[in-house]
């Protein structure tokens, strides 16, 4: 089977207070926030010279970014070959919520598992999150 998920690209999560919730984890834990929350920075297993990149993103209780989804949280995964993979998970039957939408940092599309969970799949371009 060839390789799908290479790794975490984000967590996100609701809350009653995400600028607050930013300056908590901040003040207390060191996160390096902006407005979309911190981005994590690591080295790639396969090329240690090469880095990738994990966003934690705290959204306002009422967003609409987690729909159709009720939870509380979305899961985002890095993959290699997203166009590939979403003709298989089709072909699976996986329910694939939207189009593969590009951006200069990577391609995204976003499907539901089994109970329920949106999740949101990314092609990343980390060279596109350098820090400039």
């Amino acid at each position: 089977m060839d390789k799908r998920v290479t790794g975490i690209g984000g967590i996100f999560f609701k809350c009653d207070d995400p600028k607050q919730v930013k300056e908590w984890y901040k003040k207390h834990l060191g996160f390096n926030t902006d407005q979309w929350g911190c981005t994590f920075e690591f080295k790639k297993l396969e090329d240690p010279s090469k880095s990738g990149y994990l966003q934690w993103s705290p959204f306002a209780k009422d967003t609409e970014y987690f729909s159709p989804s009720p939870k509380e949280f979305m899961v985002n995964y890095r993959v290699e070959d997203l166009e590939k993979l979403v003709v298989q998970l089709r072909s699976e039957g996986v329910t694939i919520l939207d189009d593969i939408e590009t951006y200069p940092y990577g391609k995204f599309v976003h499907i539901m598992d089994v109970e329920g969970n949106k999740i949101e799949l990314w092609e990343p371009i980390d060279e596109k999150l350098l820090p400039e």
